[in-house]
């Protein structure tokens, strides 16, 4: 088995990564631009440690030596993502990241055809974001093959780390995309909602820009694709003044006082907590009949849940199970592999 290599690995998603991939026995190198940081992570953890700046590009081909997977977890994944997989494509390295920011996934999905060239497999959203979703959509597509619209709801998390906050901050908007005929388009946010089950009956849910909508659309061909994140009352409240003063947060000023605040807040939630708390996600598929299907995935909170599936697929690309290009997680493992993670379960609903 040939190495893997976990950039970002100080972050809080990071650290979670490389102390899992060392339980596992995988052969993980633990990576980033500290060098202070990752010498002691490395050998608190008792594997070898790199560090590369992210504007130093023979830096970076030279971290990559003898690596066969990237698994990137350094945020906000817009600056990090493009940066990085130029150097896999460089050096022919396999790339895997667990962004949840879908201008990421538009950009690297730009970049298959070099990355078929070179027979590197680019897969982002290896994590909560996007792995559930894509194998759910594709299972709710193999119970209805004439579907032609997907709903997909998330339940709500109460945890996020310092860096998904960073990464969030570049999100606020007015508008929300979602697919429309094969294309992404822009609405108004809180324009759509609806309602789904995540386990205590039906929910409220509003329409969010998450990548899952992109995804899920390669992954299964439909055409019009929807993503919802479970909401109260207070949410709806926030959203609303999101969507009427979304031109301040966009400001460079404001942006910077955004990441600003990410850095006073605690790193993380513990890591117990993020084994015994649960989430649910939930897809539902319906044709032009009116005929519908609909089936939920109960699983580990977000972060234990990212570093389960981000190191079992990454166990899959370093045994040699690749396709070259951009790829998503249910077109090449499959809409069961979600059901090979501890925790994971699938439930068929009545609609």
């Amino acid at each position: 088995m040939s190495t893997l290599l976990i950039y970002g690995a100080t972050g809080y998603t990071g650290k979670l990564l490389a102390q899992t991939a060392k339980q596992r026995n995988l052969p993980a190198i633990v990576a980033g631009r500290n060098q202070a940081a990752v010498t002691a992570l490395a050998q608190r953890l008792g594997l070898e440690g790199r560090t590369a700046s992210l504007d130093q590009s023979d830096r970076l081909d030279d971290l990559l030596r003898g690596v066969a997977v990237l698994l990137n977890a350094a945020g906000p994944f817009a600056v990090t993502a493009p940066i990085l997989v130029e150097a896999c494509l460089r050096t022919g390295t396999h790339y895997l990241d667990v962004a949840g920011e879908i201008g990421v996934f538009e950009r690297l999905h730009r970049c298959d055809d070099a990355a078929r060239g070179r027979g590197v497999m680019l897969m982002p959203g290896v994590g909560i974001n996007v792995v559930a979703s894509d194998c759910l959509a594709a299972h709710v597509t193999n119970r209805l093959p004439a579907a032609d619209r997907l709903a997909i709801g998330i339940s709500r998390t109460l945890h996020i780390s310092r860096g998904s906050l960073a990464s969030m901050a570049s999100l606020v908007d007015d508008r929300v995309v979602v697919c429309r005929d094969r294309t992404l388009v822009r609405v108004p946010v809180g324009s759509l909602e609806r309602h789904f089950d995540f386990g205590r009956g039906p929910s409220s849910s509003t329409a969010m820009s998450w990548p899952d909508v992109f995804t899920a659309h390669l992954t299964t061909g439909i055409a019009n694709v929807e993503a919802y994140v479970q909401i109260d009352s207070l949410q709806r409240s926030l959203l609303q003044f999101a969507r009427s003063s979304a031109w301040i947060w966009q400001s460079s000023i404001a942006r910077a006082l955004l990441n600003g605040d990410a850095t006073l807040l605690p790193e993380g939630p513990s890591y117990e907590d993020q084994k015994t708390r649960r989430r649910a996600i939930v897809v539902v598929a319906e044709d032009g009949r009116g005929t519908r299907v609909c089936s939920r995935l109960r699983t580990p909170e977000g972060y234990w849940f990212t570093a389960l599936s981000a190191l079992a697929l990454a166990e899959r690309v370093l045994s040699g199970e690749i396709a070259a290009g951009f790829q998503t997680p249910a077109r090449i493992y499959g809409a069961d592999f979600v059901l090979g993670l501890d925790g994971v379960y699938r439930d068929e609903l009545e609609v």
